[in-house]
């Protein structure tokens, strides 16, 4: 999978963890069916939303963004379905573009620890899911503990 379709398979199932939770959404406050939808919708969305996020600082830190770009990237996950429109963006620009810089290269940029550990995870596939699952879970698991956002309903 290339860091173009990754991105983009992503962002695409942000934008529709969106939908799942407006819908939930709407189903308890405009049909009143109650919590289930809520809470589904919620969690999956809250999963996808944070697997956005790691996804969009690998592939920035792979694509040789600029940090304003990655944090930018990061942010339209929070505006409902911004993340499709983002990605065409990013597909103009080119910022997509190549593959995984799994070699180093002559490019300064390939220079630095960052790019050396990137280098370095992409060697070991199933070592980079492994922290990228349990940090996803991690994340996941902590914010459930804190609770939902705006308290309890």
């Amino acid at each position: 999978m290339s860091p173009r379709s990754l991105y983009r398979f992503v962002s695409i199932a942000e934008a529709i963890t969106w939908s799942l939770l407006i819908v939930g959404m709407l189903l308890k406050y405009v049909v009143q069916a109650g919590e289930w939808g809520v809470q589904i919708g919620g969690f999956l969305h809250g999963l996808v939303f944070i697997a956005y996020g790691m996804t969009a600082v690998f592939i920035g830190v792979n694509q040789h963004w600029k940090a304003r770009l990655i944090a930018l990237a990061c942010l339209t996950a929070i505006i409902p379905f911004a993340t499709i429109p983002f990605d065409q963006a990013l597909e103009r620009r080119g910022a997509l573009g190549g593959g995984w810089r799994s070699t180093r290269t002559s490019d300064p940029r390939d220079h630095t620890r960052l790019s050396a550990l990137l280098r370095w995870m992409l060697a070991r596939p199933v070592l980079l899911a492994s922290i990228m699952g349990i940090a996803l879970v991690s994340i996941m698991a902590t914010l459930l503990t804190i609770g939902p956002p705006g308290g309890a309903s």
